[in-house]
């Protein structure tokens, strides 16, 4: 039960404490056959936040969850809320050394692991790691579970001072200088942005959500979301869209989160079966572009259901919103924007200056909101850059029309979207780089029918040429699947601009 201390400072305790006090009976999560109810979620949160205080873990000190989707994601979660601790979310389907980077570069004290990540987080020698707790199989060096859990009260969280001030999330982000960022977030600013995400959304109290994206990324700010309302959460740790189909029906969905490529499957499959879609209410996606053509069919086949967000790591998912009611077949100019702002946003087009431009003209796309990032950890440099003028820049070019609609025109960081994931083109050129045979490197995106965008890899050969086998198994030990290139293009000579950069622009079109 929230006390009155937790209601005095504007923080995650103080928001979710008398919010999940409301719904003890209710079912909060369902995974792998099994459901579990709001009281059995927050009882174990209490005593896994006892077991975190007691290892001192105070207010900010990072903890890092290093794991799929599960049920044990959203206690270590709400554990975290209870006892103040900064959560490092790390998708355990990232590469060994991208997890490692990030463990030493936060400083997480305590990681919480999934039985497939054990061996990479203890081999991953972060010096202020002092414990590992691990979910299945304990062996050297972890402690299991249900050890951590039990010597635990569950009937109230740790008494802790939380600020709203204090950080409460460090997300990892890549960056076009291959370093991955740790983008931190605070107490007041997580608050205020899942706050927005139950008014963007409209979230109604008897929503049923099915979440089959990765909870470090964007699902977990709306489980978050969904579990201030009560909702009631269906995890599924794969995207298969004929059981999803199988599950809306039978389990009466209310609520997806998709990126457009899970979209595409998902119409594929639908053609032709006779399924009951009346539960679903709305379809959220973003990530990646979508294609025109496919969302006239999703408007056909499941009704008025879609939502578009824009958002990045720095003020995650809603910067902008392209409504329900926004998405009209009959005007195509909406469809191929990102919406308004979002509440609490003001988005602005500012050119090289810092200037504002005029409605339609083209620059970077900057935000201000309260829930953008208290800066990158360690980076003040990058920091004043990024927030520069008390604007967030997000390194997107793109225009405002004269209703306020967002049209995202390119990437100023040569970012590339594939399949809904952020595939940074410099942290895969820096691996190619050490190829043997390479002399020069440059990656980026192309439209796929499928992924959004597909990674490519542009190579200039030595004389003796390259060895591509030797790239591929290079990006596999260093590079999650998704950053992987799907093709090598052997050129001549990069093509450069006017004051000699290479020019991405002109590689993008290349065989595309």
């Amino acid at each position: 039960m929230a006390d009155i201390t937790d209601l005095q400072e504007p923080t995650l305790r103080g928001l979710f404490l008398p919010a999940l006090d409301r719904f003890t009976s209710r079912p909060a999560v369902t995974f792998d056959g099994r459901t579990w109810s709001y009281a059995e979620i927050v009882g174990d949160a209490n005593r896994l936040a006892h077991a975190l205080a007691a290892a001192g873990i105070a207010a900010g000190t990072p903890v890092a969850l290093v794991m799929g989707s599960c049920a044990e994601y959203v206690v270590a979660d709400q554990a975290l809320v209870r006892c103040g601790g900064a959560k490092v979310p790390v998708n355990s389907q990232l590469a060994a050394g991208e997890i490692a980077f990030i463990l030493r570069d936060s400083g997480a004290q305590v990681a919480i692991v999934d039985d497939a990540a054990l061996d990479i987080v203890v081999a991953a020698d972060a010096p202020a790691l002092r414990e590992i707790i691990v979910i299945g199989h304990p062996r050297a060096g972890a402690r299991s579970w249900e050890v951590t859990l039990a010597p635990h009260s569950s009937d109230a969280p740790p008494q802790v001072e939380i600020r709203g001030s204090d950080v409460a999330l460090i997300a990892y982000t890549g960056g076009t200088t291959g370093r991955q960022k740790g983008v931190m977030h605070s107490q007041r600013g997580l608050r205020d942005n899942l706050l927005a995400h139950v008014i963007e959304i409209g979230l109604l109290d008897d929503e049923r959500l099915l979440l089959n994206s990765p909870l470090p990324h964007s699902a977990g700010y709306l489980l978050q979301a969904g579990m201030l309302k009560g909702a009631h959460h269906f995890l599924d740790s794969r995207y298969d869209p004929g059981a999803v189909l199988d599950r809306i029906e039978r389990d009466r969905i209310t609520f997806l989160f998709l990126v457009p490529t899970m979209i595409y499957r998902l119409l594929d499959t639908a053609d032709g079966r006779q399924v009951d879609l009346s539960s679903l209410r709305t379809i959220l996606y973003g990530a990646a572009p979508i294609t025109i053509d496919r969302l006239r069919q999703g408007l056909h086949r499941f009704g008025p259901v879609f939502m578009q967000l824009y958002g990045q790591t720095e003020a995650p998912n809603f910067l902008t919103r392209l409504t329900r009611e926004d998405h009209d077949p009959d005007r195509p100019e909406r469809l191929t924007s990102c919406g308004r702002p979002a509440a609490m946003v003001t988005i602005a087009i500012l050119d090289a200056e810092g200037r504002p431009v005029p409605d339609g003209r083209p620059g970077e796309v900057c935000a201000r909101a309260p829930y953008v990032m208290a800066g990158y950890l360690g980076l003040p440099d990058k920091t004043s850059q990024t927030l520069a003028g008390g604007w967030l820049h997000t390194g997107d070019i793109g225009t405002l029309d004269a209703d306020g609609y967002l049209h995202l025109l390119d990437r100023k960081n040569d970012m590339i979207i594939s399949g809904g994931m952020n595939v940074y083109s410099a942290e895969v050129e820096n691996v190619l780089q050490h190829v043997p045979g390479i002399v020069q490197v440059a990656v980026v995106g192309q439209p796929h029918p499928d992924w959004g965008e597909a990674v490519v890899a542009f190579v200039v050969p030595g004389p003796r040429g390259f060895d591509e086998a030797a790239a591929i198994a290079a990006c596999k030990t260093d590079l999650a699947p998704y950053k992987r290139p799907k093709s090598y293009r052997r050129i001549d000579s990069l093509p450069v601009t006017a004051v000699g950069k290479i020019d991405k622009k002109a590689l993008r079109t290349v065989g595309a």
